[in-house]
């Protein structure tokens, strides 16, 4: 979800930068964790500011909701947050799925520490890690730490998440009308993270 769906990472160089009158910025992080930029004498500082607030108001990323929703008209489409990698995350990344996805049944949102267990066909995540045991295709979502990883196909954008999948005829080449429902679901993709089959 972060960094796929939601910008965490522009809220952490926010909070950081606001805590330790720092100048950190996200070009600084290109091929790097924000750990690896924050001196370890601060770290434990930063870390603690990941508390449930942390979660509540982030931005969702651009045209994502659109091409989520356009893709739930067509498929299943499940979100797969590893939550569980901050703890104090869970209801409030449950309240902002709710807020900003609505459109997504609460029985497709899945919290879980490993990713491969979503049976779908497509993983779209920003960490590599999480394709590991993956079954699907892997679609890595560019962030500022996987720069430089060059194993999976890329999407820089949800723009370029509907043209990928506009182009295997996975959705038709303009939404204009959604159907009220769902035809037969193919198996597509699954988010991060979305995914869906």
């Amino acid at each position: 979800m972060d960094e796929v769906m939601a910008d965490a990472l522009s809220e952490h160089v926010r909070r950081y930068n606001a805590a330790f009158a720092a100048r950190l910025t996200l070009e600084d992080l290109r091929g790097r964790h924000l750990e690896e930029c924050i001196p370890a004498e601060r770290r434990e500082a930063a870390a603690a500011m990941l508390d449930p607030t942390f979660f509540e108001d982030l931005a969702v990323l651009p045209d994502c909701q659109d091409v989520i929703r356009e893709l739930a008209a067509f498929h299943d489409v499940f979100i797969a947050s590893a939550a569980m990698d901050v703890p104090c995350s869970f209801d409030a990344k449950y309240r902002w799925l709710r807020r900003h996805f609505p459109f997504i049944p609460s029985s497709r949102i899945v919290f879980c520490g490993d990713k491969s267990i979503v049976d779908a066909d497509y993983l779209i995540d920003d960490l590599p890690r999480h394709f590991a045991r993956f079954k699907g295709r892997a679609l890595l979502f560019s962030a500022p730490h996987n720069a430089g990883e060059i194993r999976y196909s890329r999407v820089r954008s949800w723009a370029e998440v509907r043209d990928f999948f506009r182009g295997l005829g996975a959705l038709p080449a303009a939404v204009t009308t959604l159907p009220s429902s769902p035809p037969a679901p193919r198996r597509a993709s699954a988010c991060s993270s979305a995914g869906s089959r």
